[in-house]
């Protein structure tokens, strides 16, 4: 049976192909390709290529030619399906199982784009219609020329547009339900077209197949300015990036790439010939999202609107990722002046003027110092002290201990810096024991870590969720049914969860619960507090994004349930071949795939 072709090219997108072949041959930098020695031929002089862009490696002394499976068949002389794995491990990607589901599924995705296929070439072509020339007024006046607009394939959806009936034509009534393009109206049990009277802008996926779109009202209205698809089967907008199916292509050429918020000023900064920029897909930033971002480019630059909420928003997504940079993975900032976004800033500085910008780009850490301390009134040593606790909290969430090591040393210097005071004493001569103090900084790094080291990914996800829990209520009566089918590792933990859902379940009062948490869980409270980076994480969120957290959570510890059962379940075939322990085990496997 074949690998569905877009299971294969997700693992081509995720390994560059110099990624690969460096673990064999050692490859040097030529322009936009790499040269090495080849593997298939002995050679004094370098005759063996490898260009990521075009995703394959070349031979001139043998003749020998193709991509990353090719070339672990012919090194390791395995078979495909070997190299499939291997390759699919390397990249984070589950083994792929073969079953009626996957074929099912398969069958259903086809479908599924077809259908888009459909629809955006439709409404692609009703943009340039004479009796939508209000839709393309509006486009133009944006800045975008014709060519941009057909490289994006934008289109617009007319009012009480009849084009269901010539989709119903081609597919059944639940096919097209299963895109989010249509809703059904209760009255009159039509359906209705989603982004009616909008600009649409085409959601792709990495291999570039339409499988959402965002829309933009054009005209004054009391509905909301910009929506997006709902969440479907194939399409969630916490793993989706618009245009990066486009940007990375520019991986061979830059390791940057720019992130700003709507399809707007991707689609404005890509026309001006900044082809590296994508957009997160209506949704705030989150850690699958910038994980995969990481995959193609190793120093994204954050830039968002220069206003009060674009500026808390970064500020939002600085906290949140904070934790996951190390050496190689960066995050960087790019402040808007005067409240601009970067489509009006091209509009006013052209391409090289967003470049200049850019060039003054922030750290991460940097743009948390700064961006922290513009909101305090440093004369006032009560606010000081606060924001000496939060920077420190920060860089505590780091999990590259190393990283966090030294992150903390600046802070703490620049901390110095802030009280001079007691600085200039530490500098007099008859100060005691003056080495003392390069031991005192990374005391409390040391001590963190301690508390930390012996606790498991699962444990932080289980503190997570217990945290959101205890402090929203209100959220996590939404998530009961959820919540009581996680069985949580800990037994503390688990004690705490159910103790939270029968109260809930009963219709406890806030105060009655709090009475029977404080009764016997104070420990596990200040466990929770003492090792969880979430209240970092919250803190300012709306109560959707929190909602959006504990789904990520909730998610998150099925997994690492699932990856904790087959690991027992493996170990237990390896000692005792049990057709039961086999058979649950696949269903394991096959659950965790179609997730």
């Amino acid at each position: 049976m074949k690998y569905p072709k877009e299971y294969l090219d997700e693992i081509k997108l995720r390994l560059k192909v110099s990624q690969v072949v460096g673990k064999t041959v050692q490859l040097k930098k030529r322009g936009k390709e790499f040269i090495g020695l080849s593997p298939f031929k002995n050679e004094k002089s370098p005759s063996f290529t490898v260009n990521d862009e075009k995703e394959f490696y070349h031979c001139f002394s043998s003749g020998e030619h193709g991509n990353i499976f090719d070339f672990l068949m012919k090194t390791k002389s395995i078979g495909f399906g070997e190299a499939v794995r291997t390759l699919a491990a390397e990249a984070g990607m589950q083994p792929y199982r073969f079953s009626n589901f996957d074929k099912k599924k398969d069958l259903r995705f086809q479908t599924y784009k077809n259908i888009f296929i459909d629809y955006t070439s439709h409404f692609s072509n009703q943009l340039f219609s004479s009796n939508n020339q209000d839709a393309l007024d509006y486009l133009l006046k944006r800045g975008l020329k014709k060519e941009t607009i057909e490289d994006f394939q934008l289109g617009f959806v007319p009012w009480k547009n009849n084009f269901y009936e010539e989709l119903i034509k081609k597919y059944s009534e639940e096919e097209l339900s299963l895109t989010g393009l249509y809703y059904k109206n209760d009255k009159t049990g039509k359906y209705v077209d989603r982004f009616n009277s909008r600009v649409i802008f085409p959601v792709n996926n990495l291999t570039g197949d339409t499988i959402a779109f965002g829309g933009r009202i054009i005209r004054e209205s009391k509905l909301a300015k910009y929506i997006n698809s709902p969440e479907t089967e194939f399409y969630k907008k916490g793993n989706m990036i618009f245009n990066l199916d486009k940007a990375k292509d520019t991986r061979s050429e830059t390791n940057e790439v720019l992130i700003v918020e709507g399809y707007m000023d991707v689609v404005s900064v890509y026309a001006s010939g900044i082809k590296n920029v994508i957009a997160n897909s209506g949704t705030a930033l989150t850690e699958r999202q910038i994980n995969l971002i990481w995959k193609f480019f190793e120093s994204p630059i954050i830039c968002l609107d220069g206003d009060e909420s674009g500026q808390k928003a970064a500020s939002r997504i600085a906290e949140k990722l904070f934790p996951l940079i190390n050496e190689k993975n960066k995050i960087y900032f790019s402040i808007m002046p005067d409240g601009k976004d970067p489509d009006d800033y091209i509009k006013e500085s052209g391409k090289n003027g967003l470049l200049n910008l850019l060039k003054k780009k922030e750290i991460i850490q940097s743009y948390i110092w700064n961006y922290q301390l513009s909101k305090i009134d440093q004369n006032n040593p009560y606010e000081i002290s606060k924001f000496e606790k939060e920077i420190k909290k920060l860089s505590y969430t780091i999990q590259d201990e190393i990283l966090k090591k030294y992150v903390l040393e600046d802070f703490l210097e620049k901390i110095k810096k802030l009280t001079p005071i007691q600085s200039s004493k530490q500098n007099y001569k008859y100060f005691p024991f003056k080495k003392k103090k390069d031991f005192q900084i990374l005391k409390e790094t040391k001590i963190l870590y301690q508390k930390r080291k012996d606790l498991s990914k699962i444990q932080i996800i289980e503190f997570s969720i217990l945290y959101i829990v205890l402090n929203y209520l209100e959220i996590a009566k939404k998530k009961l049914e959820e919540l009581s089918k996680l069985e949580f590792l800990a037994e503390k933990n688990e004690s705490l969860k159910n103790l939270i859902i029968t109260s809930l379940t009963d219709g406890s009062e806030k105060e009655v619960i709090n009475s029977k948490i404080n009764t016997g869980y104070n420990k596990i409270i200040d466990e929770i507090n003492e090792n969880s980076n979430i209240q970092i994480i919250t803190k300012n969120k709306t109560e959707s994004d929190i909602e959006e957290l504990i789904d990520e959570f909730i998610q998150d510890h099925k997994e690492q349930s699932n990856l904790k059962k087959i690991e027992s379940l493996e170990q237990k075939l390896i000692n005792n071949l049990d057709e039961n322990s086999y058979l649950e085990l696949i269903k394991l496997k096959s659950q965790l795939n179609r997730e």
